[in-house]
């Protein structure tokens, strides 16, 4: 039987991706390397656009399928965009990395995929990164009214403002975010301080408040005290039947205890009811005679005047 090979197989090597890639890009290209199975791209930012026209149309990389940012706070250049592409002919993926700043914008590449113009725009709500070219570049995942940008590692957990909705304007309205901690932290009560408000539930305590502590507390000094003694052992062996193999009470002798014949009723106890004599047993019937619901029934007739 003859083998057949998928024109796509279900993955292909990296073997000589990076050095045929990186010889095709030439000067544009800032490092190449290959990292969790993945070949990565670094490229200059202003060569982005010419870089990913000549893997689309030379190198068969079809599909933009992801546009990503990445924050690094302590580098010069604090983001990354990165560039996701995928070769449907070849069955192979390679990223495409930049960096960029605050104030420097990056190329659009919007002219070469369409759908990067919703990526761009995440991007730009997400980091701020802003992208020269894009006609559209407006948020996409926050509100109108949103400040900052989310992804970015200084954006406070909290936010800069506050959605809620007035009554008293009966409208939805934005106000900054008021918080007296520093570094806009919450600080929940820890078990050395409590907390200046009042927590829900607090106000039982004040209706019913928790019982005053025992001056001193009971302590068992005694035998008697706790229960034990002679006259509990004593209590504890009547009823008892004793032990079938040694011993006098249940448990001390060997095998199962033997149940106590009690010769004189307890008081209190019903009389015994009297012996039925048994009854005589039933005559069973003849197999030969005809069952009764076997007979024919007959149909009574009306008379004639009732017909």
């Amino acid at each position: 039987m003859a083998t057949v090979l998928h024109s796509a197989p279900r993955f292909a090597s990296n073997e000589g991706v990076r050095e045929t890639l990186a010889a095709a890009i030439g000067a544009a290209l800032v490092e190449a390397h290959e990292e969790h199975g993945e070949i990565i791209l670094r490229v200059q930012r202003e060569s982005i656009n010419s870089v990913l026209r000549l893997l689309r149309d030379e190198h068969d990389y079809q599909q933009l399928m992801e546009i990503a940012g990445a924050d690094y706070p302590t580098r010069a250049e604090r983001f990354e965009v990165v560039y996701m592409l995928l070769s449907l002919t070849k069955n192979h993926r390679v990223m495409v990395k930049v960096r960029t700043s605050d104030d420097v914008p990056v190329p659009t590449v919007t002219t070469l995929w369409p759908v990067a113009g919703w990526l761009e725009r995440e991007v730009f709500d997400m980091f701020g990164v802003v992208f020269d070219g894009n006609t559209d570049l407006r948020r996409i995942l926050t509100d109108y009214g949103f400040e900052g940008h989310p992804f970015r590692k200084d954006f406070p957990l909290t936010g800069y403002q506050e959605v809620r909705y007035s009554a008293e304007q009966r409208r939805v309205v934005y106000q900054p975010v008021d918080l007296p901690q520093d570094l806009r932290q919450f600080d929940f009560m820890s078990p050395w301080e409590g907390a200046d408000y009042v927590l829900p539930g607090d106000e039982k305590a004040a209706r019913h408040p928790a019982p005053n502590p025992v001056a001193e507390p009971k302590v068992t000094e005694k035998v008697g005290q706790s229960g034990a003694g002679e006259p509990t052992d004593r209590k504890a062996e009547e009823h008892v039947a004793p032990a079938s193999a040694g011993g006098n009470v249940a448990g001390q002798g060997q095998g199962e205890p033997v149940p106590v014949e009690v010769s004189t009723p307890a008081a209190g106890a019903p009389e015994p009811t009297e012996s039925r004599l048994a009854r005589k047993p039933r005559a069973l019937k003849d197999s030969t005679e005809p069952d009764a619901a076997a007979k024919p029934r007959s149909r009574a007739r009306k008379p004639k005047d009732q017909a």
